[in-house]
């Protein structure tokens, strides 16, 4: 017996299998301790020029999930045929 393909991601919100390329994706950058936390730390650490580091979680939506959340808007019928993706109106996004 051959081994399946890989497994479709599931969504953040609510655990559905959804197709890779039709999938939200967000990436979510977090510190891995909160602010109290990391003063407390920056206090006793020895190191002076240590950064903590940072925890990078690539997250994938469902689109009824995302536009739930409004991570996405919808779009109108003329819109939802334009295959390439829109421009990020946000600085520093690629």
């Amino acid at each position: 017996m051959h081994s399946p393909s890989r497994p479709n991601p599931r969504c953040a919100n609510t655990g559905k299998a959804v197709p890779k390329d039709k999938a939200i994706k967000r990436m979510l950058v977090r510190s891995i301790v909160d602010q109290s936390s990391a003063r407390d730390i920056k206090e006793a650490r020895v190191f002076e020029n240590y950064q903590l580091p940072k925890l990078y979680i690539k997250q994938y939506y469902s689109v009824e999930a995302a536009v739930h959340q409004r991570l996405v808007r919808s779009r109108s019928k003329e819109d939802r045929r334009k295959r390439e993706a829109p421009e990020n109106k946000r600085p520093g996004a690629r």
